[in-house]
C-alpha cells in the first residue's frame, strides 16, 4: 500500500488534474495498491477565507468571490468528465455549493464568524475537489470511491488546528479500509469532533491526513506530490544554483521545515516517524524524477549540510538587565508570559553571562510579546534592573541543516565566514544542541546575498554534483 497526496498546485486546473489522473492510472497499471488524498484546488482555501471574512462584516460582496469559486468547480466538471456522465455530478456539486452559500448568508446576517464556522466553510475546498476528482477518475475506467475524511479522522474541538485522537482515528481507518476495496479518493485537511462537528488540521493538513492514513494502514511509502522536484538545497527563487536533495532524515526535514522550507510540515511527519514509514516528495510536472526520500537513515553523506532554510521576516525581542544575572526562573517567566499571550517562539539565543535573552517571533506577534514580557517584569523594569524590551524589525533567519555537521569540525566557522566575506552582519546566533543546525539572524535586506554566499560555500559545483546524486 502507498498513500499519494496531491497538493493544490497539482490540482490547480483541469490540465494539471489530468496529469494527476495519469499518474494514478500508471500506478494502477503497475499493480500498486494505492490510496489518494487531495487538497483543495489551488487558491480555493484563500477564497473561502476571504468570503467568510467579508460575510462577517455584513459585506455582500462575498457573492462575487462565491460566483468565481462556483464557476471554477463547475467548469472543472465539464472539462474533466464526459457529457453523458456529468448530470448527477453537477447536481451533487450544486447542492454542496448551496450549503456553502447558506452558511455564508447566515454569517452575513449575524455578522459574526466563529472558528467553528470558519472551519466548516474551509472544509468545502477539499470536499469539492476530492469529489470532482473521484468522479473524473471513475470516468477513465478506474473503480474509485469518494471518501470524506471526517468519517475517519477524529479530533478535539480545537478549531483551526484539531488535535488528532490517534487511537480512535487509526481504528476507524483500519475498519473502513478492511471493507472497502475500491480506490479511495480522500479529502485532506479536514476531520470531525466526536460530536460530528467539522474541524481542520491546520497548516499542511492534507499532508497530515496522508500521513495518518499511511501510519494506520502501515503503508510502504507516503508520496507527497507537489510542483517541485523535491526538497531543495535552498529556495530556488532566491538561489539560482539550488538543486533537489535526494534524501533527508526525519530530523533534518523537521529542522528545515521549522526554518522556512515549505515542502513538508513537521506535524505531517510524526505519524510516519512513529511507524518508520518513508515519505517521498515528488513533482507532478516531472513524475519520472525520483524526488527526495525522507526516512530514518541518512541515505547520502556527500555534503556536510543538506540544505539552507530561511524565514524572510521576523522580529527580535531583547530582554536584558543586571537583574537577570544569577536569578533562577527568569527564562521560565519570559516563556510563560509568551505562552499566556499565545505567542510562538521561533528562535532563542541567550548570552552566557545571563545578562540577556534574545527571542525571535513573527512580526505580527512582536507588539503583543513586548507587552506581555514587560507586564511580567513590571517590578524589575520600574526598579531599573531590567530594561524595557527592545524590538528590532525587518530581520531574517538563515539556517544550515545537516546531520553530518555532528561529525565535521569547522562548520560554524565556515558558515560565519561565508557571511563575513559578503559583508553581512549577524544580529543573533543560535545552534541546536543536536548539532543539526546553525542559525543566524541578519538584516532582511541581506537575505538573498547571504543565501547565495552560504550555498556557494557548501555546495561548490552543485549543479554538476546534483546530476550524480541520482545516477
Amino acid at each position: 500500500m502507498k498513500v499519494l497526496k496531491f497538493g493544490g498546485s497539482s490540482v490547480s486546473c483541469p490540465s494539471r488534474i489530468r496529469e494527476v489522473i495519469q499518474i494514478i492510472v500508471n500506478c494502477k497499471r503497475d499493480g500498486s495498491d494505492i490510496t489518494v488524498v487531495f487538497s483543495a484546488f489551488q487558491g480555493v482555501t484563500d477564497m473561502l477565507i476571504e468570503m467568510a471574512n467579508r460575510a462577517s462584516l455584513g459585506d455582500n460582496s462575498y457573492s462575487s468571490v462565491f460566483e468565481e469559486l462556483r464557476d471554477r468547480h463547475l467548469n472543472a466538471i465539464r472539462e474533466l468528465i464526459q457529457i453523458r456522465n456529468q448530470s448527477h455530478i453537477l447536481t451533487n456539486t450544486m447542492m454542496s455549493l448551496k450549503e456553502l452559500s447558506d452558511i455564508l448568508h447566515g454569517v452575513v446576517l449575524i455578522k459574526e464568524l466563529s472558528a467553528k464556522t470558519l472551519d466548516l466553510v474551509m472544509s468545502y475546498g477539499e470536499r469539492l475537489s476530492a469529489y470532482i476528482i473521484s468522479e473524473a477518475i471513475k470516468d477513465v475506467g478506474i473503480d474509485a470511491e469518494y471518501l470524506d475524511s471526517r468519517r475517519l479522522v477524529i479530533c478535539d474541538d480545537n478549531y483551526g488546528y484539531g488535535h488528532v485522537n490517534y487511537e480512535l482515528t487509526y481504528n476507524n481507518i483500519r475498519d473502513y479500509f478492511s471493507s472497502h476495496s475500491k480506490l479511495q479518493v480522500v479529502t485532506g485537511f479536514i476531520a470531525s469532533t466526536k460530536k460530528g462537528n467539522t474541524v481542520t488540521l491546520g497548516r499542511g493538513g492534507s499532508d497530515y491526513t496522508a500521513s495518518l492514513l499511511g501510519a494506520a494502514l502501515e503503508a510502504e511509502e507516503i508520496e507527497i506530490w507537489t510542483d517541485v522536484d523535491g526538497v531543495m538545497t535552498a529556495d530556488p527563487k532566491k538561489v539560482k544554483g539550488a538543486f533537489p536533495v535526494p534524501s533527508l532524515t526525519y530530523d533534518e526535514a523537521m529542522e528545515m521545515s521549522h526554518f522556512g522550507a515549505k515542502v513538508i510540515y513537521p506535524p505531517t511527519m510524526q505519524p510516519a516517524m512513529d511507524k518508520n514509514i518513508p515519505i517521498r516528495i515528488l513533482n507532478t510536472l516531472n513524475p519520472s524524477f525520483k524526488g527526495t526520500l525522507i526516512g530514518r537513515k541518512n541515505g547520502d553523506e556527500r555534503y556536510e549540510i543538506k540544505g539552507i532554510s530561511s524565514i524572510d521576516n521576523i522580529s527580535i525581542l531583547l530582554i536584558q538587565g543586571s537583574g537577570m544575572i544569577g536569578v533562577a526562573g527568569i527564562a521560565k517567566r519570559v516563556f510563560s508570559a509568551l505562552a499566556d499571550a499565545n505567542v510562538n517562539v521561533i528562535l532563542i539565543s541567550q548570552a552566557s553571562s545571563e545578562h540577556s535573552i534574545c527571542i525571535g517571533v513573527m512580526p505580527d506577534s512582536a507588539r503583543q510579546a513586548k507587552r506581555s514580557i514587560e507586564k511580567e517584569f513590571a517590578y524589575e523594569i520600574q526598579a531599573k534592573i531590567v530594561n524595557e524590551v527592545s524590538v528590532t524589525n525587518d530581520l531574517s533567519i538563515v539556517t544550515v541543516v545537516g546531520a553530518q555537521m555532528r561529525h565535521t569540525p569547522g562548520n560554524a566557522g565556515k558558515f560565519f565566514q561565508s557571511l563575513g566575506k559578503v559583508g553581512v552582519n549577524i544580529v543573533a546566533i543560535a545552534q541546536g544542541s543536536s548539532e543539526l543546525d546553525i542559525s543566524a539572524v541578519i538584516q532582511r535586506k541581506n537575505l538573498e546575498v547571504a543565501l547565495n554566499a552560504i550555498h556557494n560555500t557548501y555546495f561548490k559545483k552543485s549543479r554538476k554534483a546534483s546530476k550524480s546524486f541520482f545516477e
